[in-house]
């Protein structure tokens, strides 16, 4: 157990001393409450600012489903740059009062707690924008692998309109 708790230890560590700069040193509250039963599903990652946990990832897909128990089951996938594929599993509480649009996500059961901010997102929940309050997280999602440039182009607009630097994006191959 306790070798358990040591590797989590160090991995916390590792990700925090490799941190990604500030893209949004003012992050609002998010305000546009999330239909859950609307959000899950699959996303495709249209563009992110790059993490050391996926770093160099293409064809990057997020699927959310709604758990018994009332939290969300998450499944993140990518092509590593040499083919191979990498996942990571998650599960998701939403944190009260917030109209769903802020979640609490753990990839790492109870070692690593992060926070998921659904910031904005279509009526029709065909793109969203996701980050978290520190500002050093931003992830532009779309449910079409690959949407067109003009679609593209605006939803970094509309992450620009919350505070953040689009300059720091990269951009997502998808296949």
């Amino acid at each position: 157990m306790l070798s358990g708790i040591a590797s989590a230890v160090v991995l916390a560590a590792y990700f925090a001393a490799r941190r990604h700069p500030v893209g949004n040193r003012c992050v609002p509250e998010p305000v546009c409450p999330v239909d859950l039963q609307r959000y899950v599903g699959q996303w495709y990652e249209i563009a992110r600012y790059e993490q050391v946990f996926q770093k160099d990832c293409d064809g990057v897909t997020a699927t959310y489903s709604a758990l018994p128990d009332g939290k969300i089951g998450i499944l993140n996938t990518c092509r590593k740059p040499d083919g191979r594929p990498g996942a990571a599993a998650a599960k998701a509480c939403v944190v009260p009062k917030s109209g769903n649009t802020k979640l609490k996500v753990s990839f790492f059961g109870p070692f690593y707690i992060g926070n998921y901010w659904i910031m904005d997102h279509a009526d029709d929940y065909e793109w969203a924008i996701v980050g978290d309050p520190s500002g050093r997280y931003l992830w532009l999602l779309d449910r079409r692998p690959c949407p067109p440039h003009q679609s593209q182009q605006a939803l970094a607009g509309r992450a620009a309109a919350l505070g953040y630097d689009t300059s720091m994006l990269r951009w997502t191959q998808q296949p």
